[in-house]
């Protein structure tokens, strides 16, 4: 297995190494010199020459050790991703960020893993029913209904009209307050495409011959379902788990935007109005090394769940 990690952690030298280069092409190659810009039209000759040394514009593109790409790669790598255009360090405010952000999307994702996984189980049992068929039709509708649409009903209707929830952030509230109703809106709006996922997975196992054996032998269903067909399905769910976990980092934009909730996604939306290019590099760096790393973790929980598979 170590083998196995050490060969896969070499396999991410090319791959980040590809995702600086793509976004330094994109975003500094083709934006150009931005001095002017940052500086503002009222900015003296000297502001303007300070922050194109400051930026590195004066040095060349690609062909020299002190070029602008290599100091991009060096500097990304350390994680030194420089000043926004507030002249503040984006490393502070990514880092002032990560916590409203992982306080949102934790238990958005806990939740919503824990009731679709289990209510699967129970559809799954259930298949051909009336309520297997009721939980399709409201998985179908809740996937079909847009995730904006459920932000503006809870905000509109738990919050403003019946005065449930608090309507925007605020520093005088605490946590559980300004989150709570993000949270259930994102367990609302992501449960339908969940459960129909894991239905299906459920289904696929609800079919062999082992569960049919397990019944026989007079094992109850509560044994049956969480024992062994979770047990037996934990493949798909550590899949679609595991790779969704560096997403949680990032932040969820539109609840974070409606809501003021000051996380990442909030800063990725502010960041993108204000065209500042700096932030939206770090994070497309960070979500890209996040994906990359746990995509290695998804791999790794596949041999610890299911003997059969050996990463020798």
């Amino acid at each position: 297995m170590i083998t196995y990690i050490i060969r896969r952690l070499l396999y991410t030298i090319p791959i980040v190494f590809g995702v600086l280069l793509i976004t330094f092409i994109l975003f500094i190659v083709v934006s150009g010199d931005t001095s002017v810009e940052e500086a503002g039209k009222s900015a003296s000759k000297e502001t303007i020459e300070e922050i194109r040394k400051e930026r590195g514009y004066d040095k060349p593109l690609f062909l020299s050790w002190d070029s602008q790409f290599i100091k991009h790669l060096k500097n990304t790598l350390v994680f030194d991703f420089g000043r926004a255009r507030d002249r503040e360090l984006i490393i502070d405010k990514i880092k002032r960020g990560a916590g409203p952000s992982l306080s949102l999307t934790i238990p958005m994702f806990l939740g919503t893993l824990i009731i679709s996984v289990s209510l699967a189980l129970v559809v799954a049992f259930l298949r051909g029913t009336i309520i297997d068929i009721l939980a399709v039709l409201l998985c179908v509708a809740g996937m079909s209904i847009p995730f904006l649409s459920f932000i503006l009903f809870g905000q509109y209707f738990l919050a403003f009209k019946w005065g449930l929830f608090p309507v925007f952030f605020s520093p005088d509230l605490t946590m559980v307050q300004y989150l709570a109703l993000p949270v259930l809106i994102g367990i609302a709006a992501g449960l339908g495409g969940n459960l129909r996922f894991y239905r299906t997975v459920m289904l696929d196992e609800m079919r062999s011959d082992y569960v049919r054996t397990a019944f026989a032998k007079g094992l109850s269903v509560r044994r049956v379902l969480f024992k062994h067909v979770l047990k037996n399905a934990m493949i798909p769910i550590i899949t679609r788990v595991v790779l969704a976990i560096p997403f949680l980092f990032l932040g969820s934009l539109l609840l974070e935007r409606f809501f003021g909730i000051p996380g990442l996604g909030y800063l990725m939306i502010e960041a993108i109005g204000a065209r500042d290019r700096y932030v939206i590099m770090a994070m497309t760096y960070i979500g890209a090394l996040l994906f990359v790393v746990f995509n290695l973790i998804t791999d790794i929980c596949y041999a610890f769940v299911d003997p059969r598979i050996s990463l020798e």
